[in-house]
């Protein structure tokens, strides 16, 4: 007899039909920008999948509201509603990144929340100096590398309608914090948090920041799929953006073929991995929803959480 679970399991073609009548508001163009990396998504993917996930978080959305919107009545005030916090978790290279990305565009062509903000966790990495002085450069991406109370606090005061939030900004060029950069939200209808570990649980007696979200996902995919993305991800980036000499990893596009691939595979055994089954994975049944993807890169099933 099986576990009971709290999730439904649905084939890509079970939750194609719970489209209905989502209408495609994004052009072949828009992807294309939209999209990672070495990213293969194409818009029957946006069609299938992600048009049904913007109709469950609109709906999802609007049941959060008329909640709201009890507690005022009950209260006796008229306080605006607060944002609502989605979140966004997976390993390295899944492909999370892309989806954060599209939900930001095609949540924000729905009229009833047309405010949506995307913010990342790297914005919540220490500095590398901080991560030199700690002694856990090699530890970058790991829990330990975040600023986890800087991350709740934002979340915190967005949740809690604070007019102005602010947020670091991260390079992925530079690898880096940027000194004195900003990035500010004000407001929105949704906020999309996505990073590695949104959904790691607190230390006791604290809060975590996944505490804040109204709803979650899990970008999932087999650990051998997501190492092949990764090194191919890596290459495509040595022949692109490595090349840039204001690079933090320039160094890289001088290494040939075969040194590359051995570089890659060993960062992704011994940082990405290790991090993925230690930390990330175990965070998968947390997730409100799991979007389960092929080595195609495609979403195959979903599970969506009833309880």
């Amino acid at each position: 007899m099986e576990a009971p679970t709290p999730y439904v399991e649905l084939s890509r073609e079970q939750w194609r039909d719970l489209r209905l009548n989502t209408p495609l508001t994004l052009t072949a163009e828009e992807l294309e920008e939209l999209r990672g990396v070495d990213d293969p998504i194409d818009l029957a993917e946006v069609t299938d999948i992600y048009l049904p996930l913007t109709r469950l978080l609109n709906l999802h959305f609007t049941g959060a509201r008329q909640r709201s919107a009890a507690v005022n009545t009950f209260l006796g005030d008229d306080h605006a509603p607060p944002p609502y916090i989605l979140g966004i978790a997976g390993s390295v290279a899944v492909g999370k990144s892309t989806t954060a990305r599209l939900l930001h565009t095609l949540l924000a062509r729905w009229p009833e929340h047309s405010r949506v903000e995307l913010i990342t966790t790297d914005s919540f990495l220490y500095p590398n100096k901080v991560l030199e002085e700690r002694g856990i450069p090699h530890r970058k991406g790991f829990p330990e590398s975040y600023d986890r109370r800087a991350l709740v606090r934002f979340v915190a005061e967005v949740k809690a309608g604070v007019p102005e939030v602010r947020a670091p900004v991260y390079s992925h060029l530079e690898y880096d914090i940027v000194p004195g950069a900003v990035q500010t939200v004000r407001r929105p209808d949704i906020l999309i948090v996505e990073g590695l570990n949104v959904l790691q649980p607190a230390p006791p007696a604290a809060l975590a920041v996944n505490d804040y979200f109204d709803f979650s996902i899990y970008v999932d995919a087999k650990v051998e799929d997501i190492r092949t993305w990764y090194v191919d991800r890596f290459h495509k980036l040595r022949r692109t953006a490595f090349a840039d000499p204001k690079s933090y990893f320039s160094y890289i596009a001088d290494m040939s073929e075969e040194e590359a691939t051995r570089f890659a595979r060993n960062v992704w055994r011994d940082v990405n991995e290790l991090n993925l089954v230690e930390n990330i994975a175990p965070t998968r049944g947390r997730a409100g929803l799991v979007l389960l993807k092929g080595s195609d890169h495609s979403v195959r099933r979903i599970r969506l959480r009833r309880t």
